[in-house]
């Protein structure tokens, strides 16, 4: 384990990184967002299918391509997207201990809402262990991996991106983090993600990395707390 003293501020995307994508919750929010298109735009399933993951790549969410589009107001968007029964995660205990050890100031940074973080996270039983959120809304609904939104999450808690790291599913939206010196972090699953899924847009399967990826993980919980105690042992 690489030494990690230096951290004083750590990032954590939300949805399949906090809980584990293998329990497939996400599922359920890209499927209302299909519905979401198929209702909105009177399409087939497949036509509305179709649009919703090429909206994903070229605009980095499916949301944005639909704001630029359609004139989609975000809020309803996010809000029926995030109607979803949250049963497949439950309350961890092990991730809390280890996200509340951490030195220093933790935040969720999502491409969703602040509302869908209180929901995911005060499921998991960690939310009340964050000092904020940073959520699309904040970021001017302009989503990763574009640089402003980054840019302006550093600026709104003055954060020293060499004193911080970020933890995330997809290996693009890392980038821009490690450009600024953060110390960067893929979470990564053996979860098998449907063949419509974006290749460039799917979470890390275990055994992927990149060049601008610092460390691999499967196990968030277990990865904090070896960096929690690999500091303590080498102060």
């Amino acid at each position: 384990m690489t030494d990690l003293r230096h951290i004083d501020c750590w990032v954590f995307d939300l949805d399949n990184t906090l809980y584990a994508a293998e329990c497939r919750l996400f599922d359920e929010i890209d499927a209302r967002m299909t519905a979401y298109i198929r209702n909105r735009l009177s399409l087939a399933h497949d036509d509305a299918r179709k649009l919703q993951k090429d909206y994903y790549v070229r605009y980095g969410t499916t949301m944005a391509g639909l704001m630029q589009e359609h004139d989609v107001e975000p809020d309803h968007f996010l809000d029926f997207v995030h109607d979803i029964d949250l049963a497949p995660i439950s309350e961890n205990r092990v991730l809390a201990g280890a996200i509340n050890a951490l030195p220093g100031k933790k935040y969720i940074y999502t491409n969703g809402s602040v509302a869908h973080a209180e929901n995911v996270a005060g499921a998991l039983g960690v939310f009340h262990l964050f000092d904020d959120v940073f959520d699309i809304k904040a970021a001017d609904y302009t989503p990763k991996p574009h640089p402003e939104p980054y840019q302006s999450f550093v600026r709104r808690f003055g954060i020293d991106p060499s004193r911080a790291t970020m933890f995330e599913d997809l290996a693009h939206n890392l980038e821009t983090p490690h450009a600024m010196g953060m110390t960067t972090v893929l979470v990564c699953s053996d979860a098998d993600w449907l063949s419509d899924e974006p290749h460039e847009k799917r979470p890390a399967r275990i055994g992927e990395t990149a060049a601008h990826v610092h460390h691999t993980t499967d196990d968030l919980a277990g990865f904090l707390e070896k960096a929690r105690t690999a500091a303590a042992s080498a102060a």
